[in-house]
């Protein structure tokens, strides 16, 4: 059987309290570009970071099970506004899309140059997590999960550079979960659970 190496890091400043949101300008400078997908901007939370912010851009065109194409129209965006940080606001999908962008804008190519652990080429922007549901564990980790275009077979790309220096975990935007997106993350944080205690 083989394994895969997680990273986690104990420099990550990791803030967890109803309303710790707030917070986030405290640990940003410059222009801040957000990935998120449309459900979280219509959930409000969007508007609710980037009132805090003063110079920020928003990329919301996040979607489930990103793939290689939707990671490379991210970082083209991300490419064209410059950003000093990158803040991945939502669930796994808008993390994953955001640590991949990082790869892409720090190294060129394309995600599947990058499968496996530690094949990045350069410096990344910081990247912080805000995640809004509570089921991929993304926030704590440094491998982006993508599918290959075509295939939808699922890849990992991981580098010790692509963990968040901020995780933000307000319960305030996890309380405004759907139900059924609530019922399926704790599915999916369950089975996260079941694969560690089996797989050993």
């Amino acid at each position: 059987m083989r394994f895969t190496k997680f990273v986690t890091s104990p420099s990550q400043i990791i803030i967890h309290r109803p309303g710790s949101l707030e917070e986030l300008p405290k640990h940003l400078s410059g222009k801040v570009l957000i990935v998120t997908d449309p459900g979280i901007v219509k959930a409000g939370h969007v508007d609710r970071a980037t009132a805090l912010l003063e110079d920020v851009v928003v990329f919301d065109q996040v979607r489930e099970n990103p793939t290689e194409s939707d990671v490379a129209e991210c970082a083209q965006f991300a490419r064209a506004k410059n950003p000093d940080f990158i803040v991945g606001l939502g669930g796994g999908s808008s993390m994953d899309t955001a640590k991949g962008a990082l790869f892409l804008l720090s190294g060129g190519g394309v995600m599947s140059d990058y499968q496996g652990h530690g094949k990045a080429k350069g410096p990344m922007l910081p990247f912080i997590a805000i995640p809004t549901t509570a089921g991929t564990g993304s926030e704590c980790q440094s491998y982006a999960i993508l599918c290959r275009d075509g295939s939808h077979e699922k890849m990992a790309c991981g580098d010790p550079r692509a963990i968040a220096k901020v995780v933000i975990l307000d319960p305030e935007l996890t309380a405004s979960m759907p139900l059924q997106v609530a019922r399926l993350t704790a599915l999916d944080a369950l089975s996260h659970s079941l694969e560690s205690a089996v797989c050993k």
